[in-house]
């Protein structure tokens, strides 16, 4: 029986998806629920399973976009696991080693294949010079090099794409250093996320605002309790339960900050949906904490742990990607001192954290060196005004500086459920 598999719906506004890449080869035998490609729509990469055992034959390119619904395989359930060989799913052997140099082996011959030219006659001793392959060809045409000037190492003199690669342009003075190009293709999540950035910074009167925070208070709570709030919750007693907690406050007390634009009027949410901007394998993703005004310290730390082995892991669903009313950045991780968050659509403000260091800084009259992070608030200007911005963000800065008191009600235990 040839069963006919569909590209299934990844959520309700996406038509489509673009294969990221095939994890099994045509012919290959696959087990039921297999991951057999990675497909990228506009908001996440997931995993394509197999829906029954057989072989294999596929019916799309890598890169290719397909329709949800439409065919990009078929599998031939009445097929047998071939005994002698171990398929990609068990991790290859020889077999599926054997297939690969076959591959690359017709892929090579195909790359120097000539394209009109007569193919000279080694019998008759003379070199291919100046013939290129198609692929050579194209990119000694971006590079502005002409073929006769290029050196082949490829069978009779032949210019293979490496030779292409890193040939030099005559600039007057040669340098020797290699000046090579790579080209590839943007996924449909990096386009989609391109898009998204490029219609906020158009579409938003996006303003910037900063503060920094004396991080010592939180310090010394971590040191005191985090190694005994791991032993019993099973997650880190990190930073961001402290950073959410305070923006929930902050946003009670500036309702407008958790706000957005639809068309002439302006909706503000009585829920806040923390969108937290993670680094993944495909690019920038935001996974979104919901109803984080109800959540306790452990509560947002065992969410933010979940989504982030998801995205990282590649399991993230859109649905965990959809909505949220104000976004979180830690661009600190990675070693930012400072910088301007880019606003999430349709939301208006975004909250960067930065890495943290020992500054010196005045304390009643006397300097001394202190933790300080600093913080950025982007936020759309048409609906936030100055005195909210800066208001939300000192009232950010003040939950930071005074956790006990602010964000525990003057009970650390309770707080962390101890």
């Amino acid at each position: 029986m040839i069963l006919e598999m569909k590209v299934p719906s990844p959520g309700e506004s996406i038509t489509e998806v673009e294969i990221a890449e095939w994890l099994v080869q045509d012919g290959d035998y696959v087990e039921k629920d297999q991951a057999i490609a990675e497909v990228d729509s506009d908001k996440a990469t997931l995993e394509l399973p197999a829906e029954a055992s057989g072989t294999i034959t596929l019916k799309a390119e890598e890169g290719d976009a397909v329709a949800v619904g439409a065919v990009v395989c078929l599998i031939d359930t009445s097929a047998e696991p071939d005994a002698d060989a171990t398929t990609t799913y068990d991790g290859g052997d020889e077999g599926s080693n054997e297939k690969n140099v076959e591959k690359e082996l017709r892929e090579e011959q195909n790359e120097t294949k000539d394209t009109g030219a007569k193919a000279p006659n080694p019998a008759d001793g003379k070199k291919a010079s100046g013939i290129a392959s198609p692929a050579a060809k194209k990119v000694l045409a971006e590079k502005g090099v002409d073929a006769k000037d290029v050196p082949g190492s490829g069978k009779d003199g032949r210019i293979t794409k490496n030779d292409a690669v890193n040939a030099v342009p005559s600039m007057g003075t040669p340098t020797g250093g290699n000046r090579g190009t790579s080209r590839s293709k943007m996924s449909m999540l990096r386009r989609k996320v391109a898009e998204r950035l490029v219609e906020a910074k158009n579409t938003t009167a996006m303003l910037t605002t900063f503060n920094e925070v004396d991080m010592s208070p939180i310090f010394e709570l971590r040191k005191q309790y985090k190694e005994d709030f791991k032993s019993k919750h099973g997650v880190s007693l990190g930073f961001m339960s402290f950073f959410t907690l305070a923006v929930v406050r902050a946003l009670k007390q500036y309702p407008a900050v958790n706000s957005m634009i639809d068309g002439k009027e302006m909706i503000t949410y009585d829920f806040v949906d923390i969108s937290i901007a993670v680094s993944g394998p495909k690019g920038l993703m935001v996974p979104v904490i919901r109803n984080a005004e109800n959540l306790s310290f452990r509560g947002v730390e065992s969410e933010v742990k979940r989504l982030a082995l998801k995205a990282r892991d590649g399991k993230i669903t859109v649905d965990e990607m959809t909505g949220g009313t104000f976004t979180i950045s830690n661009g600190g991780v990675f070693g930012s001192m400072l910088s301007t968050p880019i606003i999430n659509p349709p939301q208006s403000g975004i909250l960067g954290m930065h890495n943290i260091v020992e500054r010196p800084v005045a304390i009643d009259g006397h300097v001394e060196i202190r933790p300080i992070m600093y913080v950025a608030l982007s936020y759309d200007h048409r609906i936030i005004d100055g005195k909210e911005s800066v208001g939300f963000l000192v009232a950010v800065k003040e939950a930071l500086e005074n956790p006990t008191e602010l964000l525990m009600d003057n009970d650390v235990k309770r707080a962390l459920e101890m």
